[in-house]
C-alpha cells in the first residue's frame, strides 16, 4: 500500500487575518480533495492473540510438545505504529514518536479501567479508519460504495446519497470522521461474526477460538476513537505524522486506562482461568475460551477482574484491580443533527460456502444481505448456540 501526503490550502480571510496580525481561525483552512490520499482498507488483519497465558498449542490432532504460548505484553514493551504493517514492520529510532526502534510488539495487557487490551486490533481499526475517512469525505453526500475485504462473502460499505448543501467544510469534516470511525468498528464486528462462522484468515488454522472474544471489541473501539482524535485535531496529513501521533496517542490512552506490568496482567489471567478461559486446552480449540462478548453495538463495556475471584484483602493489588471503575467507550450514532446509520451502512453478504454455518438462524435474517444494525440479532443466535455446546460439553449449564 502507498504512503500518503496531503496538505491544506489556507482560506482567502485565513491569509488576510495573517497579514493584519489578527487571531487566526483553527478553521481558516481546507484539504484539495485533488490531494486526497488514493488507497483503499488494509486488505490483512494483524495477527491477534488468543485470550489467556502459556496457552498449549496443537497442529491438527498434534499437541506441540514443550511450547507455549506467551502473549502478554506490558506498556513499556509497545512499538511504535506502522499503517496496514501487517505481520512485522521495522520502524527506525528517527521515524519513531518514542525515539523506539522495531516492530509494533503487539499482544494482551490488562487494564484497571478498560480490563483485557488487545493491541492488534486496536491498531487494525485505527488503521481503517484512517482508510476510510478521506473515501468517505471525498464522497459524501453521494451514493457511493466501498469495497472492504471479503470474509464470509462480499463486504462492502453503502453511502446514501444526502444534501450537503447546508453543511459547512468543519460539519463535513467532522460528519466524515465520526462515519469513518463507526464504520471501522462496525467492520471489526463483522470480523468477529465470520470467525464464529468459519472464516480463517489462515487456511488450516480455524478462528473459533478468537470469535467474541472478551477484549476484543473494547480494543477495536478504542482504535477507532483514537483515530477520529487524530482527524478531529488534523494530525494525520501524512503516513508518518498520524504513525507518530497513533503511538503517542495509544500510550497515552493506555497509561490513561491504566495498564498494568506483566506480572499483574498474568496474576489476572491465572484468577480467570477455569472461568474465562483454560488452560489445560490447547489452540486452536474453541473452547479453550470459556466466556465471550456477544454485546454488539456502539457502546463497549470493559470486562474487569471480577471481585469475587480474589477475596475480600482490601490492601491486595488484585483487590483493587477487582473494585477499579470501567472507563466505557462509545461511538455516537448522531453527529451534526444526521442519524450515521441513515447515511452508511456496512453490508455483509453469505456465500455458498458458508450458508450452512447459519442454519441455527432463520433464513430471512441473512440469506440476501446483513447490515451493520442487524449484527447484534446475529451475535444473541452464536450465544445461544454456544451455551447449547458447552453443555453438551459438561462446561456450563443452560
Amino acid at each position: 500500500m502507498n504512503t500518503w501526503s496531503t496538505y491544506a490550502i489556507p482560506d482567502e480571510a485565513g491569509v488576510a487575518s495573517m497579514l493584519k496580525g489578527k487571531p487566526l481561525s483553527p478553521q481558516t483552512w481546507r484539504l484539495d480533495q485533488a490531494s486526497y490520499p488514493d488507497f483503499s482498507v488494509p486488505q490483512n488483519v494483524r495477527p491477534c492473540c488468543a485470550f489467556g497465558d502459556m496457552q498449549k498449542v496443537k497442529l491438527g490432532p498434534i499437541p506441540i510438545p514443550f511450547f507455549r504460548l506467551n502473549n502478554v505484553i506490558e506498556i513499556d514493551d509497545l512499538g511504535p505504529h506502522k499503517f496496514a504493517s501487517g505481520i512485522y514492520y521495522y520502524t527506525p529510532s528517527s521515524a519513531s514518536a518514542l525515539s523506539i526502534a522495531g516492530g509494533e510488539n503487539n499482544g494482551l495487557l490488562y487494564a484497571k479501567h478498560g480490563g483485557f487490551i488487545d493491541l492488534a486490533h486496536i491498531r487494525d481499526t485505527a488503521d481503517d479508519t484512517i482508510a476510510l475517512f478521506f473515501e468517505i469525505l471525498a464522497n459524501l453526500g453521494k451514493a457511493h460504495r466501498i469495497e472492504l475485504p471479503a470474509e464470509l462473502g462480499p463486504r462492502y460499505i453503502e453511502l446514501k446519497a444526502f444534501d450537503t448543501s447546508t453543511l459547512s467544510d468543519e460539519q463535513k469534516w467532522q460528519l466524515s470522521a465520526h462515519l469513518a470511525a463507526r464504520l471501522a468498528y462496525f467492520k471489526a464486528e463483522s470480523h468477529e461474526i465470520a470467525q464464529w462462522h468459519g472464516y480463517s484468515s489462515f487456511s488450516r488454522w480455524p478462528e473459533t477460538i478468537s470469535a467474541y472474544s472478551i477484549e476484543d471489541l473494547y480494543s477495536n473501539m478504542l482504535g477507532a476513537k483514537l483515530t477520529l482524535a487524530l482527524i478531529q485535531q488534523r494530525k494525520m496529513l501524512s503516513e508518518i505524522q498520524y504513525n507518530q501521533n497513533l503511538t503517542l496517542w495509544l500510550n497515552a490512552s493506555l497509561r490513561e486506562l491504566g495498564a498494568v506490568d506483566k506480572s499483574q496482567a498474568k496474576d489476572v489471567l491465572s484468577a480467570v482461568d477455569g472461568v474465562w478461559w483454560s488452560s489445560q486446552e490447547a489452540i486452536p480449540n474453541k473452547y479453550m475460551v470459556l466466556k465471550r462478548h456477544y454485546g454488539l453495538g456502539d457502546q463497549q463495556v470493559p470486562y474487569l477482574l471480577p471481585q469475587v475471584l480474589v477475596g475480600d484483602d482490601q490492601n491486595s493489588d488484585m483487590f483493587k484491580l477487582a473494585t477499579s471503575a470501567p472507563t466505557v467507550l462509545s461511538l455516537p450514532a448522531m453527529v451534526e443533527g444526521l442519524e450515521l446509520d441513515k447515511i452508511a451502512l456496512l453490508v455483509l453478504e453469505i456465500a455458498p460456502d458458508y450458508t450452512s454455518t447459519f442454519s441455527h438462524i432463520p433464513e430471512a435474517i441473512w440469506s440476501d444481505r446483513i447490515d451493520h444494525t442487524q449484527f447484534p440479532i446475529i451475535a444473541e443466535y452464536a450465544e445461544q448456540q454456544d451455551r447449547i455446546d458447552l453443555k453438551v460439553l459438561g462446561v456450563i449449564g443452560e
